[in-house]
């Protein structure tokens, strides 16, 4: 163990900002392998011989893969050398995606996107822990925002640029890219990663046990109640835009959110560590806004415009502050409770995927403020109430 720094280790220490960037560069790989597919789904069709319908499966496999294996493959490998650990995640995607661009076959391409996805539950499960691990107490919080830095970065940037060039070059070619950028991935990982020992036979941990750890529970509840309402509106964005007729304008508006979620990653970087409690409540209480205008003025494109920026600064760095505040919730069982995490995420985008669905169908995009706010609320009032644990009042400095 590190000793901890006085009397004021953020000020003093120094993040090792190379490894911490490989951490958010797996992420990178990880939400662009995941979601590259939804926008080239008719390519990805044709060429697989199937409709758009299933080439969209490739998505809901992934993310299949992700929820049964994140919990007990982190179990299971608790006492494996974390380096090791992490660099086997990272070729899991190198083969998948490697098997994705050259696979002729629909049923070769849902088994390697399934890989994928159990590549991706033991990565997400070990990425938070491990930057934790590299730096001193004080600085866990900032260490984790830089390490999360690669997702709010796929989805503003990677995602759009994934799909104009699979427009222009082919699929194929875009998953065999990604099967390249993985292999340097690798070789940055080897270089400026350092290692870590796995825990010891009597210091592993049960998953029960880490559930009934105060603070956990809440946490992980918090997880859904957020990441739910966000998917909902950011899964069916497209047809909500449609209706103020702003259809078009459906990149632009998610370039806004991106933009603003990454201001919002650098806002958590540099206050996290004092101020975990506010930022979360803060993410919350303004997603919750984002739900009062779409109700008032879902229709007026200025209100949009508006909605898209503050829901940005709502979400960019919420899952920094979800995963930091469950690890300290967690203590010596970081990758066990991240494995939680890792599974109610996707549980929720499961949910925003269904209940958006429900709710389109049945109340039209009108249905989604009211759902988002019945959500919002007692999310709110239940991070507001974990003020002991989960989301405490003092200051992690």
């Amino acid at each position: 163990m590190t000793p901890e720094p006085a009397p004021c280790p953020a000020a003093t220490a120094r993040l090792p900002l190379s490894g911490l960037l490989a951490l958010a560069m797996a992420g990178f790989v990880t939400i662009l392998t995941e979601a590259l597919p939804a926008g080239l789904l008719p390519q990805i069709g044709r060429g697989l011989g199937v409709s758009d319908a299933f080439a969209g499966q490739t998505v809901t496999i992934y993310a299949i893969g992700s929820l049964l294996a994140a919990m007990p493959l982190t179990a299971a490998t608790q006492g494996i050398r974390r380096r090791p650990l992490l660099l086997a995640a990272i070729a899991g995607f190198a083969v998948a995606n490697s098997v994705t661009a050259l696979s002729p076959f629909y049923w070769l391409t849902m088994a390697a996107r399934f890989g994928a996805g159990v590549a991706a539950g033991l990565l997400w499960a070990l990425l938070a822990g491990y930057a934790a691990r590299m730096v001193p107490a004080a600085l866990k919080g900032r260490a984790i925002a830089v390490a999360m830095v690669g997702t709010p970065l796929a989805l503003s940037l990677g995602i759009p640029a994934g799909t104009f060039l699979g427009s222009v070059l082919g699929w194929r070619l875009c998953f065999g890219m990604m099967s390249l950028l993985t292999l340097a991935l690798i070789v940055w990982v080897v270089t400026r990663v350092p290692d870590f020992a796995g825990e010891a036979q009597d210091r592993r941990h049960t998953l029960r046990e880490v559930v009934l750890r105060p603070g956990v529970r809440p946490v992980l509840l918090v997880t859904l109640g957020f990441v739910l309402p966000h998917n909902i509106l950011y899964t069916y964005v497209a047809p909500f835009l449609a209706a103020a007729g702003m259809a078009a304008q459906t990149g632009l508006v998610l370039l806004v959110f991106g933009g603003t979620a990454l201001a919002s990653i650098w806002i958590v970087g540099l206050l996290i560590d004092r101020h975990l409690r506010r930022l979360t409540l803060a993410s919350i209480a303004l997603f919750g806004a984002v739900a009062v205008l779409l109700a008032i003025g879902g229709r007026a494109p200025h209100i949009l415009w508006m909605a898209a920026a503050i829901w940005g600064l709502s979400f960019g760095g919420v899952a920094t502050l979800l995963q930091t505040a469950l690890s300290d919730a967690a203590g010596d069982a970081p990758d066990m409770a991240q494995s939680m995490l890792v599974t109610a995420w996707n549980l929720a985008i499961a949910g925003g995927g269904v209940a958006g669905g429900v709710i389109l169908q049945n109340a039209g995009t009108g249905g989604f403020a009211p759902a988002m706010l019945a959500l919002l609320l007692p999310t709110l009032a239940l991070a507001v109430a974990s003020r002991r644990h989960g989301f405490p009042t003092v200051s992690r400095h």
